[in-house]
Parts: structure tokens; C-alpha cells; sequence
């Protein structure tokens, strides 16, 4: 038997070798995934020891979400693995793991002629630019549409060498063995997985691989409190007994550790600092200066963090962020600025007429990611290459950023990418990455570097703001006859692309993008109504803040001003809202379901005033299903008001998901999205004074307490439909669900989000 080294769509031989994976031409990449002693590793995914334990590897950042399992059950099924006996570890950085769909969605925010021909996920250019770039981001929900496929093919071919190994053993065809609970399976014989390692390497797969009939699926249960999965999560035991290594838990010999200050957002320079008033901190290193940062090295953070304080540095400032002046520039583009129409049926201008029968105006603030763990980074210069400990959505992109900052070459930078303490869409810039560096090598030691919490806020670019006036023409008995949506709103996802892809200063993207197309602002803007005539449009503005993107990203506001407005057309029409919204929605019998079934689920009374109770639904596409895919869900809130304001009793939330995966980590992910779409609709606002945001510490943001979390009940359609992740979409439909509920309490609309910067 010989040792072959066929390329499967990203697969190798056992034994190390080369990847092959196909594009315009083929393109070979080192193998990956680096066996230990004892291991055999087969592809860029799949490697078993000699103890049977199957080691998957994970090109995706875990940030709560549960990837590092998810991943693992794909490959565990198809390979018919004893998840007992399943590990995990994080792919280290490779083409191999390219993602082309985050490629494909995120190709109108790149701009330029090429990537209007990259937005096919399916496609051999979007699968070039993923390659070339290494692009393995963890984002908009893509784990699955990206890394699914690869990931049983890869667990079809393993299966496949271990059935051959046995069938020789056995002399029978290897096609008439079964691999099921970690062992190959004949008749009555059987073979562990760990006792056909070695022998199964030195054999080929068929090509393509023999997949099994039906791919990793959990249905729901009849109760939810039924709902257990067979694939618990791997990380949980680690996270409960505080052994799960975050970015913060890095530990090196010597290492030192930095705070840092910036200036107000805005066009800011250090001008002045003292730095004699650090000397007498008991364990100071030293202290860092560059034109928009001071940092303090110390032997520990709080030493470097009062040094910092101590030296009181002093800034130069142009154009600083006002939240004040980006509210007249949203408005003057409201009232006066030259919109793009990115979506247009009928006849909504002639239809709509003056005066429409309802114009209502809505409005968001900035939103902060509020991250648990603050931006953090470890750097290490050591014979003559630079090594990064960073918690990345996009670490190939963190690296490249980080080798052109301080001139070296990008062989000579290594990131070990690690899990982070909650993100949001936070670590998809890597800021903190190149500063750390540049510390470390200013010192000429290790250095952890740690923002503060005020820090964190002052550079975590937040959710973009935006406005919107929105108008209709009804018929008798309250149709909608014409729709009209006018967004205005920044360029966020030009300006991201900038700093992502071409590593541009926040300043210098912000220039960039001025003035620029970015269809992706408006992401979910178009109603998911059957309307005839019908208009969504994005008038440019620009507003002297960097923004970038935020779980839920421009669903989280489009779907408020969606919902809020089509509860407000029902309420001019006296009619029902749940019955307006599904005698709309003949063209989407899934978001019907959804409303259908929540209403059962969240004992909707009707929405009668006084009650209480709000309603709102949302659909997200799926640029890798278009046709089939995406998700939705309805959501009903109830909410009241007391002596302490306002607060939201329930929520009950139905989706369709597709077919899911793992159904214990959809309701986690519904669950932790909607908690986190109300602190979107309750506070999480970036107000900003001078370039600096009013609010910094975590308690002061209007975020809900343990105590005020509502009763949550989640139930799951069950859909024929492509996976959808639920990350994002149990996000977007909270804000308007609660803002429709304070109107059946109060009679008051809100408008704004957050909800509660509006008197009651």
C-alpha cells in the first residue's frame, strides 16, 4: 500500500503534504493541521489518535456562540464518531479554510467594478478572493453556508480510509462496512477507529467523497423543556470550571502589561503628557508615545493604568464627534439629500401621492458592543519574528495589519488565534493587535496590552446612526397600496472594508468612504409584504465618527423602522395587528407560520390598548440560499410601566431556522440574542460630547440586570428550508416588539432607539 496525497475541495493526505484546492488554477497550500505524537491527521480537519480521540479543527473564532462545537457535530456525524471521544482545537491561519461566502456578502462593501463580479458564493472569484486573502472571518452567520460542506466531505473522506483499513483486514468490500459510535462496523465485527489510525492514512479516498443521505439534524421537541441535544457543548466544562483560556488569560515569562489612552474620537494627536509624574509608580517599565496614542508599561495593569492617569496626557483635537451635529447632518440629508433608490416596484411615487395617508419618522443612536472582555492583545518579539496571542474574527487580517504597521514581513508575524470573552462583530478590527506590537517592541519585552473599559468604548466603533422617514398610501380597510422607506444613513460597511482589507486609518476610511454606495446599510430594509408599489432608498451622510459593524448590523435598525411603521398603519386602521401583518404575507408562508405559531406561544390578546403586549417579525436572507434559505422569526414582548420605568415582563419568540444543527445551541443563541437586542432597544447608546462618548462603564448604559430579564420562551419551526444561523436574527426583532408593546401600555410611539432616550 502506498501513501498518496489526493487533494480533496480542501483535504490532504495523512501525513502532512500539501492541500489542493481548485479555483481558476489549482492552488497548493501547506497542510494545516499539525499532528502531535500519537495523532494521524488526514486532512485540514479531521486528525485521531491513538486513543481513538478525533481532533476537528475549528477556522472560526468561538465568542460564546458554540462554533467549537457545531463544527465538531458536522464532522462527527458524518464520520460516525463517539462524540465522547470528540476534541477541538482552533485551525491555525490558511487559505485552506478560505470562507467565499463572507467574501460574496461582503463584495458590494469592498465597491470597484471586480467585486460586482465577486458576489456569488458559489462562484470561482468569490472563492479566489477568500484564498488569496485567507479570509477565514467569523461573521454574519456564515459558519455553516462556508464550512459545512468542506467539513463532511472531509469527514466522508476519513470515514472512507478507516472502512478500507478494516474491509482489508476482514476481506470484504470496504462500501459494505459501517462506520457508527467510533467504530467500523461488519456483520458482528468490529474495529475501533483508534486501532485502523495508522493503516487507514496509506489508502485513498474515492473522489468526490461518499457523503451519508442526511446531513447533522436535531428536530424540536413537542415542549422545549423536553429539548436535550446529543452533543452537548465541548467548551462548556472548561467555561464552568474557569479553565477556558480567554485573550486576557495569555501568561508568558517577563511579560509586562500596558494601558493605553487615545484621544477623542475625531482627528486627535497627543500634544503634551507628563511623564515625570509616572516615575514613582512602583513597577513601571516604561512609557510608549505615538501620534494618536500614549501607553504605560508597568509590571502589572493597574501600575501602568495609574502611571497612565498620572501623566494626564493632552490632546490636540479637529472635527471631533458630536452626537448633536451628526443629528442635523442625518436630518439635513433626510429633508434635502439626493438619495439612491436601491429597490423599486411599480409606481410608489405616483401611488403614494401628497399627502401619503401615514409619514412617520424613526431614529437610532450609535450602539456600543458592550463586550464583557475588554480589546486585548499579547505581543512577543523573539529571534526575529513577532508572535500575536489575539482573540479575532479576522486574525489572517489582524496579521497583515499588523506586519505593515511596523514594517516586517507577514512570514515573520505568528497569531494564535484565541476564543474571545463575548464580541458583538468587536474584534473584526484589530486596533489593539498593532499597538501591542508596538509596545512590545518599543520595550523590548512581552507585553499584554488591556483597554480599559472607557478605552473600549472610546474605540469600539459603534453601530452605525441613522434616521428614516418612512410613508404610505393605504385603501379602504387599511391595505397597503405604496410603501416608501427613506434611510439616511453613513456608509459604515465602505468605511469597515477600508480598515479590514486595505488597512486604512479610521480617519482615512471615513475620507474614503464619504459620499460612497454601501447596499448593505439597508440590509432588511425592504418589507416582507406583499406591497405593489413599493420604494427603498439610502441618502448618503456623512458624520465625523467612525462606525463599523454590530451584531444584528443594519437589521437591528431597518427591521425597527419596518415593524414600528406597519404598527402603526394597523393602528390607523383599527385593525388587528397580527391579522394585518399575515393577510400581507401571502409570498412568505414562513413568516407566517412564525406569527402564527407565536401568537399561540406569547397568548397574544389582540395588542388592544393597555395590554401591554407588542408584536414585530422579521425575515434575514441567505446570500448562499437565496431562493430557499434565510430565517425568520416573530417576536411578542410585554412590557409595563412602573416606579422604576419601564420594564419588559416577556418575550416569546418563534423562528424558522431551516433544519438545525444543534438545537441547544439555537435556543442559546435565540435566547442570548434577544436579552441582547433589548439592551439594543433599552440603551447601549454611544452619546458623544467633544469626541468623547458621555457614557463608558458598562452599569451606566442601560444594559438589562439579571433582575430585569424577562420570562423567555423560544419555540423552533420545524422547516424543510437550508440552516440558517440564528445568531443575528434573534437580534433584530426585539426593539420594534417593545416599542409596539410601550404604545398598547402607554399610547406613547417611540421612535428612537434606544426607546428609553424619549420621555414616557
Amino acid at each position: 500500500m502506498r501513501l498518496t496525497r489526493r487533494g480533496l475541495l480542501i483535504g490532504a493526505a495523512a501525513g502532512g503534504g500539501l492541500l489542493v484546492a481548485w479555483s481558476l488554477l489549482p492552488r497548493r497550500y501547506a497542510l494545516p493541521l499539525e499532528p502531535a505524537q500519537g495523532e494521524t491527521a488526514y486532512n485540514a480537519w479531521i486528525k485521531i489518535a491513538r486513543d481513538g480521540v478525533v481532533s476537528v479543527a475549528v477556522p472560526q473564532c468561538e465568542m460564546g456562540q458554540g462554533v467549537t462545537t457545531l463544527i465538531p457535530q458536522v464532522v462527527a456525524v458524518e464520520l460516525g464518531a463517539d462524540w465522547r471521544q470528540v476534541a477541538v482545537e482552533p485551525a491555525a491561519i490558511s487559505a485552506a479554510y478560505a470562507n467565499p461566502v463572507i467574501a460574496a456578502k461582503w463584495a458590494p462593501a469592498r465597491g470597484g467594478w471586480l467585486a460586482g463580479l465577486q458576489d456569488d458564493p458559489g462562484g470561482v472569484l468569490a472563492r479566489r478572493f477568500a484564498q488569496n486573502r485567507a479570509l477565514m472571518v467569523t461573521a454574519d452567520g456564515t459558519t455553516l453556508a462556508a464550512y459545512e460542506q468542506p467539513a463532511r466531505e472531509a469527514a466522508a473522506a476519513v470515514r472512507s480510509l478507516l472502512a478500507q483499513a478494516a474491509a482489508e483486514r476482514w476481506g470484504v468490500e470496504w462500501e459494505e462496512c459501517e462506520a457508527r459510535d467510533g467504530f467500523i462496523v461488519h456483520g458482528k465485527k468490529r474495529l475501533s477507529f483508534a486501532e485502523l489510525a495508522i493503516e487507514a492514512a496509506a489508502f485513498d479516498p474515492p473522489d468526490p467523497p461518499v457523503l451519508r443521505p442526511e446531513p447533522a439534524r436535531e428536530r424540536r421537541e413537542p415542549a422545549a423543556a423536553a429539548a436535550r441535544t446529543a452533543f452537548p457543548r465541548l467548551d462548556a466544562p472548561a467555561k464552568v470550571d474557569g479553565s477556558f483560556g480567554f485573550a486576557g488569560d495569555v501568561r508568558l515569562p517577563n511579560l509586562a502589561y500596558a494601558a493605553i489612552a487615545h484621544g477623542p474620537v475625531g482627528d486627535s494627536t497627543l500634544q503634551a503628557f507628563d511623564e515625570a509624574a509616572a516615575r514613582g509608580i512602583a513597577g513601571l517599565v516604561g512609557v510608549v508615545r505615538a501620534k494618536r496614542w500614549l501607553a504605560a508599561v508597568a509590571s502589572d495593569w493597574w501600575a501602568a493604568d495609574r502611571a497612565l492617569q498620572a501623566m494626564r496626557p493632552r490632546w490636540r483635537v479637529k472635527a471631533a464627534a458630536d452626537s448633536e451635529a451628526i443629528e442635523r447632518a442625518l436630518d439635513a440629508a433626510l429633508r434635502r439629500g439626493e438619495a439612491e433608490r436601491l429597490v423599486e416596484t411599480g409606481d410608489p411615487d405616483g401611488v403614494i401621492g401628497r399627502p401619503a395617508s401615514l409619514v412617520a419618522r424613526y431614529e437610532v443612536a450609535p450602539a456600543l458592543h458592550a463586550t464583557v472582555e475588554t480589546s486585548t492583545a499579547t505581543a512577543r518579539f523573539a529571534d526575529g519574528r513577532l508572535e500575536l496571542w489575539l482573540a479575532s474574527q479576522a486574525p489572517e487580517q489582524a496579521r497583515r495589519a499588523v506586519a505593515r504597521a511596523l514594517d516586517l514581513p507577514a512570514a515573520d508575524v505568528v497569531l494564535y488565534p484565541l476564543a474571545a470573552g463575548g464580541s458583538f462583530d468587536r474584534r473584526l478590527e484589530h486596533e489593539a493587535a498593532i499597538e501591542a506590537a508596538s509596545i512590545a517592541r518599543a520595550v523590548d519585552r512581552p507585553v499584554q496590552l488591556i483597554y480599559s473599559r472607557r478605552q473600549e468604548a472610546l474605540r469600539g466603533w459603534p453601530r452605525t446612526p441613522a434616521a428614516a422617514v418612512l410613508s404610505a398610501r393605504t385603501v379602504a380597510g387599511g391595505g397597503i397600496a405604496a410603501w416608501r422607506t427613506r434611510i439616511a444613513v453613513p456608509a459604515t460597511n465602505r468605511a469597515f472594508a477600508a480598515r479590514l482589507f486595505d488597512h486604512a486609518t479610521p480617519l482615512d476610511a471615513l475620507a474614503a468612504s464619504a459620499g460612497a454606495a454601501d447596499p448593505l446599510a439597508l440590509e432588511g430594509a425592504t418589507p416582507p409584504y406583499a406591497i405593489p408599489h413599493l420604494a427603498v432608498e439610502r441618502v448618503p451622510v456623512d458624520v465625523a465618527l467612525p462606525t463599523g459593524r454590530l451584531r444584528g448590523n443594519a437589521h437591528g435598525y431597518t427591521a425597527f423602522f419596518t415593524e414600528s411603521f406597519v404598527d402603526e398603519l394597523a393602528h390607523q386602521a383599527r385593525r388587528e395587528p397580527l391579522s394585518y401583518r399575515i393577510e400581507m404575507l401571502a409570498n412568505d408562508v414562513r413568516l407566517a407560520a412564525c406569527l402564527t405559531a407565536v401568537a399561540r406561544l406569547g397568548q397574544w390578546g389582540g395588542g388592544i390598548e393597555q395590554s401591554g403586549q407588542g408584536l414585530a417579525c422579521h425575515r434575514m436572507d441567505d446570500i448562499a440560499a437565496p431562493e430557499a434559505g434565510g430565517g425568520r422569526i416573530a417576536v411578542i414582548a410585554t412590557a409595563r410601566r412602573d416606579e422604576r420605568g419601564v420594564r419588559v415582563d416577556r418575550i416569546a419568540a418563534v423562528a424558522d431556522l431551516g433544519r438545525i444543527v444543534n438545537l441547544e445551541l439555537a435556543r442559546q443563541q435565540i435566547e442570548g440574542g434577544l436579552i441582547f437586542g433589548l439592551g439594543l432597544a433599552m440603551g447601549a447608546a454611544g452619546h458623544y460630547q467633544r469626541g468623547v462618548p458621555a457614557t463608558t462603564r458598562l452599569a451606566a448604559l442601560g444594559l438589562p440586570y439579571l433582575a430585569d430579564s424577562p420570562e423567555i420562551a423560544v419555540e423552533f419551526i420545524d422547516s424543510a428550508a437550508p440552516p440558517f444561523d440564528p445568531g443575528e436574527l434573534g437580534v433584530v426583532a426585539v426593539a420594534p416588539a417593545v416599542a409596539n408593546a410601550l404604545f398598547s401600555a402607554t399610547g406613547v410611539r417611540f421612535r428612537r432607539l434606544p426607546l428609553l432616550s424619549e420621555d414616557v
